[in-house]
């Protein structure tokens, strides 16, 4: 199999960018981009580290971020699986992506830029949720905002209502599978919608 390993042999096979796909790429939130980024309730926070990538959904169920200025985004880090992936990635290189979504919608708005951690007290109380606070914030300086072309949303009808969940194993049968049974995948799974409505914040 032959690679093409060089931007000059991308370059030869692509072409160059339209005017549009140049044009719409702005430096900070417009009011466009700020209208449609605080209209999401979910978006996939992309990171880099020394032990390599990560890619991590992040949702809530009101807009996933806050707008701190037009340059900088807030997203609370609410509780999880402990791993802290993306946060450990940032500590060591704050280079980030993010990539919102909108249900309905087949266009996609993506972020690039420069992310920090805060503890900061006054910052997670800009989170409160009937006194239950994210663990910290990430501090989101911006690069570069952009609209990401429709097709692929289209090509997958991510919207179009149907449901093809219905044979995919949950995550207590790959932990049964991953621990060779030391986890009883079917009590797992059938413990967890509880479980996550007790602790979802």
């Amino acid at each position: 199999m032959q690679y093409l390993d060089t931007i000059p042999a991308l370059e030869a096979l692509y072409g160059t960018p339209g005017r549009a796909a140049l044009d719409k790429v702005a430096p900070r939130l417009t009011p466009l981009y700020r209208k449609w980024i605080l209209q999401s309730r979910f978006c996939v926070l992309s990171t880099v580290g020394p032990e390599g990538t990560d890619g991590s959904p992040r949702g809530d169920d009101r807009p996933v971020v806050q707008e701190w200025d037009a340059q900088t985004l807030l997203l609370p880090d609410w509780r999880g699986n402990n791993r802290m992936d993306s946060l450990r990635n940032i500590v060591a290189d704050g280079r980030v992506s993010l990539m919102f979504m909108v249900p309905g919608s087949d266009n996609v708005v993506r972020v690039n830029g420069q992310a920090r951690i805060t503890a900061d007290a006054e910052m997670l109380a800009r989170f409160d949720r009937d006194g239950r606070l994210p663990r910290s914030v990430i501090v989101i300086r911006l690069a570069e905002v952009y609209a990401q072309c429709a097709r692929a949303v289209m090509r997958a009808g991510l919207w179009s209502g149907e449901d093809a969940s219905g044979d995919l194993p949950g995550v207590g049968a790959i932990l049964e599978e991953m621990t060779s049974g030391a986890i009883d995948g079917a009590s797992y799974d059938a413990a967890w919608p509880d479980r996550a409505a007790a602790s979802m914040w």
